[in-house]
């Protein structure tokens, strides 16, 4: 989850179609960096030795995330392939947020 961030944030930063892709949905350029630097962050949270209750809310951040860019992308008329992504992404949040608290058994 934390490299798909890094990813997504760089991305955010540096290509000119995800500008479009925001511009497209009605937000302005200064949201793309600030949720960059969100995703940046919360990767960082996410892998860092951190306090129980702090990753727990870099986890909601992302899943208001991802759940506030599905309906973002439905909103605008965005095809039901594109629409969906932030739905899939969302469900290996859930699958990270379950394993997170789990103990290795090897």
């Amino acid at each position: 989850m934390s490299l798909l961030m890094v990813f997504s944030a760089y991305s955010y930063l540096t290509q000119d179609k995800i500008a479009q892709a925001f511009h497209h949905l009605g937000f302005p350029d200064y949201f793309r960096v600030e949720l960059a630097i969100a995703k940046l962050i919360s990767a960082i949270v996410l892998l860092a030795p951190v306090p129980a209750k702090i990753k727990e809310w870099a986890y909601a951040g992302l899943g208001i995330t991802f759940i506030s860019a599905f309906i973002a992308h439905s909103a605008s008329g965005d095809p039901v392939s594109v629409a969906i992504m932030p739905l899939i992404i969302m469900a290996i949040l859930v699958v990270s947020y379950v394993s997170w608290g789990k103990k290795s058994l090897l």
